[in-house]
């Protein structure tokens, strides 16, 4: 049985319904750090890391061996930026500085060596000082929606350095990468709204997000949680995943039918707006009835090669009083079961630790990319710049106790503004005792073998969890007690 909404297409109920927990007061501070990462995770992570506790030690590894989490990077800051057209199109360079920006901020975090720290803020104060304009193609819109919320995530963890310049950086953000994704999710750059496939909205949907959150500006906050709920683009939730299977508990992914690095890269997104959100109070994991853990499913399933149903669907394309055509997609792409991005142990983790919930698809896709790295470690372009990363450092959690209100069984899930307060006693980031079992002797895959291919950027144009978390050696409990050996060095195909 399916249902159909948004464009064409709907949702449906599995299993046990998780209450929304409440957004956080409209007069009541924004939590900070409070984009991707939390005090309580950095401070879990540290706690982890220092007591050598699997799996964060694996993915801590990942961390260090990557050259851009070193403290002598040094940064090469431009005035404007271009992404594709324009001359210099030296986009490479902002992504490039922002990955050790990040990376290194949340090295300072877990080790507390202020070289670190220091790096990360010199590379953020010089971007600021210099930066003002973003130019190119329609991929300036993506520069702007990938590059500003990555560039607010490190921003974030260094808000409270001594020497970081928090102002002049919101300035900056405000300015340069802000206006670019608002006027995209308003006019999508004068084309026909369903023009741009689902990426694209959520790249600006991650940049407002981020933005508003950043800056405490809440007006940006709820524009983005709307758009997510109720957008008319591709990348709002209803449009993004268009038909449920209800009796499968799956929801086709829309990019399911153009190719698998865009889908990849499309929940991938989803998920950094989801978790984002949560930490400011803000449930859009479990909103629609978790239309998105069913979107994830579908996409986990179909990455390791397993059958799913799908809809042929429609769009339109074209600009806006000029030019006008459709395309249809009629089955899902072929897929590389060997393609990896790092993007499968926040939601896992989120949807099996905090809410208690069974995801069999998600659990086995998110063992099969651990230890996660980041940016420099799957490919050289861009698209292996996509995504932050570290997720089996960052999101590996316990699972959420009874107590907290965060089984399914208890009816609610925990608030997404306590997990996100350190001194919350009860939230569901505890740090207690590792979750995932990765040993903590196995050497994680170093940079120098990407797991994701190397291929172009992949945003350019163009029923019980009995499956067990993979061993960083790469063994595999599969359903039934099947054990599955894998071969970690292979390289995924190019993802255009």
């Amino acid at each position: 049985m399916l249902k159909f909404t948004g464009v064409t297409a709907g949702a449906v109920a599995i299993g046990t319904t998780v209450a929304a927990p409440q957004a956080t007061a409209a007069g009541a501070s924004l939590v900070h750090p409070g984009l991707l990462h939390t005090r309580t995770d950095l401070d879990r992570m540290a706690k982890k890391v220092k007591a050598g506790a699997a799996p964060y030690t694996a993915g801590f590894a990942r961390l260090t061996a990557n050259r851009h989490a070193q403290s002598g990077w040094t940064a090469n800051p431009q005035a404007t930026v271009y992404r594709g057209s324009g001359s210099p199109q030296n986009y490479v360079i902002l992504y490039n500085d922002i990955h050790a920006a990040y990376q290194n901020a949340l090295r300072w975090h877990i080790t507390g060596e202020s070289a670190y720290g220091d790096t990360a803020v010199a590379i953020l104060n010089a971007w600021s000082a210099k930066l003002t304009s973003l130019q190119g193609s329609a991929d300036r819109f993506l520069a702007a929606g990938l590059y500003g919320y990555q560039f607010a995530n490190a921003a974030e963890l260094v808000r409270d350095h001594a020497d970081f310049d928090l102002a002049r950086f919101q300035k900056m953000m405000l300015d340069v990468f802000y206006p670019l994704s608002e006027d995209f999710l308003a006019d999508h750059n004068d084309a026909v709204v369903t023009n741009y496939w689902a990426n694209w909205d959520l790249t600006a949907i991650a940049c407002v997000l981020a933005v508003g959150i950043l800056c405490d500006d809440r007006a940006k906050i709820d524009r983005a949680v709307e758009y997510f709920k109720h957008g008319a683009g591709m990348g709002s939730v209803k449009n993004a995943m268009p038909v449920v299977y209800e009796d499968e508990g799956l929801a086709e992914w829309v990019e399911a039918g153009r190719d698998q690095g865009h889908a990849l890269l499309g929940v991938g997104l989803m998920g950094t707006v989801c978790e984002m959100a949560w930490n400011q109070g803000i449930d859009l994991y479990g909103y629609d009835d978790s239309r998105f853990l069913k979107g994830a499913q579908y996409v986990a399933k179909w990455s390791m090669g397993g059958e799913v149903p799908y809809t042929a669907n429609t769009r339109r394309k074209g600009a806006v009083n000029g030019w006008s055509g459709s395309e249809t997609a009629t089955a899902a792409a072929a897929v590389d079961p060997a393609m990896t991005r790092p993007i499968w142990a926040m939601i896992a983790n989120h949807y099996t630790k905090r809410r208690g919930l069974s995801a069999t698809y998600l659990t086995r896709i998110a063992a099969q990319a651990a230890p996660e790295g980041g940016g420099g470690d799957y490919g050289p372009n861009s698209g292996g710049f996509d995504q932050l990363g570290f997720g089996t450092l960052a999101f590996s959690r316990d699972r959420a106790s009874a107590s907290a209100g965060a089984t399914a069984g208890a009816g609610a899930s925990p608030s997404p503004a306590a997990s996100a307060s350190a001194s919350a006693s009860a939230n569901a980031n505890s740090g207690a005792g590792a979750s995932a079992s990765v040993s903590p002797s196995a050497s994680p895959v170093g940079g120098a073998n990407p797991q994701g291919g190397t291929g172009d950027d992949l945003a350019a144009t163009g029923t019980t969890d009995v499956v067990a978390w993979t061993a960083a050696t790469g063994i595999t409990a599969l359903a039934g007690g099947l054990l599955l050996l894998r071969r970690r060095n292979r390289s995924g195909g190019a993802a255009q």
